[in-house]
């Protein structure tokens, strides 16, 4: 798959995935959330904001699991996500 192509599928399951009618675990969405950021936040390392602090602690939890991984695997993983939980 080129850059290009995996750019567009990428768009296209974050589309899906944000206009997607099925309730998803708490669990799978911190992954779309941490592999959405790591591919897409390539300056630094990203970190959550919000007025939840439990939540936030939970997205930074998720964000660290997947610090090490490069931009182009974590589209890749968002992707494989999309497709194995969201039908519509």
């Amino acid at each position: 798959m080129t850059e290009k192509e995996l750019d567009i599928a990428f768009n296209d399951a974050y589309e899906r995935a944000s206009n997607t009618q099925t309730q998803l675990a708490p669990d799978i969405m911190l992954h779309l959330y941490a592999y959405y950021k790591q591919a897409t936040h390539t300056q630094g390392f990203f970190t959550p904001s919000g007025d939840d602090e439990i939540r936030n602690a939970f997205k930074l939890n998720a964000l660290l699991q997947v610090k090490n991984i490069s931009p182009k695997k974590a589209k890749i993983k968002y992707i494989e996500l999309v497709n194995k939980h969201i039908q519509d």
